[in-house]
């Protein structure tokens, strides 16, 4: 009898051993094809966003790409709430959610193409106060929104808890040109011609 309770001991010795090589087989599998997954979507995200701009066609847009990279790391802000409304066939308005928050806590600024709407509350001494429920959000904000080239912010107001600022974004004629094309003896002649009256 011994020699067959040696042989199921080694028997479950080999079956465990086998147990515990796949556990660690399947975790490791999932822990590489999980670094792969992610590896190759943030590489398809930079690829996508690389080709956009990636053209030789496309020429002077990098600070678009810049404003998108801006855009995409500021759109995860969910407080305070805003609507923005197309106001005429040139105007636009902002509307920022600001109850609770007086005039001197809010500060409206247009910084480097991008208009920032900061609220502030004045700490209160709430010492005396006992809340049974506080469910009123004291916190403050920063809300950005990146304005294309040329759109001004005309004025802001507050009414009944609403922060409203006004844009306009003026008509722009775009303006055709045409560029003399010189022939390459002539244009030589030019390129010396510059190349002497700057050496004077």
């Amino acid at each position: 009898m011994a020699p067959d309770a040696g042989a199921g001991i080694s028997d479950l010795a080999v079956l465990i051993s086998r147990f515990i090589r796949s556990r660690v087989y399947w975790f490791i599998r999932s822990r590489v094809y999980w670094f792969i997954r992610s590896r190759s979507e943030e590489e398809a995200q930079n690829m996508s966003r690389v080709s956009l701009f990636n053209s030789p066609l496309l020429l002077g847009f990098e600070q678009i790409e810049r404003t998108l990279d801006r855009v995409a790391k500021s759109g995860g802000e969910g407080y305070p709430p805003y609507n923005i409304e197309q106001i005429g066939e040139n105007g636009i308005r902002i509307t920022v959610a600001v109850a609770g928050f007086s005039l001197d806590d809010l500060q409206v600024t247009v910084e480097d193409n991008q208009l920032v709407i900061r609220g502030r509350r004045q700490e209160e001494d709430d010492t005396d106060r006992v809340y049974l429920h506080r469910g009123i959000a004291s916190r403050q904000f920063q809300r950005s929104f990146v304005l294309a080239e040329g759109i001004e912010v005309t004025s802001a107001r507050t009414d009944n808890g609403l922060l409203h600022v006004s844009l306009e974004r003026p008509q722009i004629e775009a303006p055709v040109r045409t560029i003399n094309i010189e022939s390459g003896k002539k244009a030589e002649k030019n390129a010396i011609n510059v190349a002497k009256a700057e050496a004077v």
